[in-house]
């Protein structure tokens, strides 16, 4: 089965671009209600999925350090890319098999479908996965119950 049958596109899904700020990072999650979003450069290459952990981990880090409680005027200088803690959420080539997608999906709400050029261009969600497998085991059982009869 083809993935991009599953996929929802770049223009479907919202995302931050690397140099958005803290503050509009933060607002867009709360707006769309997501515990992490997909992060891409200004020319659509992905860079990695930022979640609410890394928001909290930053403002932790830095909160240690200062001591002094942060006022979202401060982190309108803090950009996301400098928040990023890793790729927790790798992407995947629209060519993978569902096989290999269900294991990602084991680790990932969603995962992040790239182009050869490495550029953005959509999600799978962990539902669909989900879904497509959940259908795959319903057709296959009549099968078998005709088998044993």
């Amino acid at each position: 089965m083809n993935i991009a049958y599953f996929l929802i596109p770049k223009n479907r899904v919202a995302y931050l671009y690397e140099d958005c700020t803290f503050r509009q990072g933060l607002e867009k999650m709360r707006h769309h209600s997501y515990t992490a979003i997909p992060v891409i450069s200004r020319d659509g290459q992905y860079i990695g999925t930022v979640s609410e952990g890394d928001f909290l981990w930053r403002l932790l880090a830095d909160g240690r350090e200062s001591q002094q409680p942060f006022s979202m005027k401060d982190m309108e200088h803090l950009k996301i890319r400098d928040i990023l803690r890793g790729n927790n959420y790798p992407s995947v080539r629209i060519t993978v098999s569902m096989e290999e997608l269900l294991t990602s999906a084991m680790n990932q709400n969603f995962i992040p479908v790239v182009d050869d050029l490495g550029n953005f261009t959509g999600i799978v969600t962990r539902k669909d996965i989900i879904r497509y497998f959940a259908d795959q085991k319903d057709a296959a059982e009549p099968q078998l119950l005709r088998k044993i009869v």
